[in-house]
């Protein structure tokens, strides 16, 4: 009997410490979304663009310079093996 109030308390305990952690969490996450939505919306959108077209857009432009970086790192890998292997 002693266990199932302990299992019961605890289990009350950690619902409402989950509850409070989602709740906390939710918040920051939808204040950083308005403080990234107003940073686009003065300075990053081009003319004519709304808030969404410009972080789709960054998106992109993201994507491609990772893609860009992730070659030349290659080309210069396979460069140094082939200096190490030549020799």
């Amino acid at each position: 009997m002693a266990k199932s109030k302990l299992v019961k308390a605890n289990k009350k305990i950690a619902e409402a410490a989950h509850s409070g952690f989602r709740k906390m969490s939710d918040t920051v996450t939808g204040v950083r979304q308005r403080i990234a939505d107003g940073f686009v919306d003065q300075y990053l959108t081009e003319e004519g663009e709304s808030v969404s077209d410009a972080h789709a857009r960054l998106q992109r432009e993201r994507e491609e310079r990772r893609k860009e970086h992730a070659e030349r790192e290659d080309a210069k890998r396979k460069e140094l093996e082939q200096r190490h292997h030549d020799k």
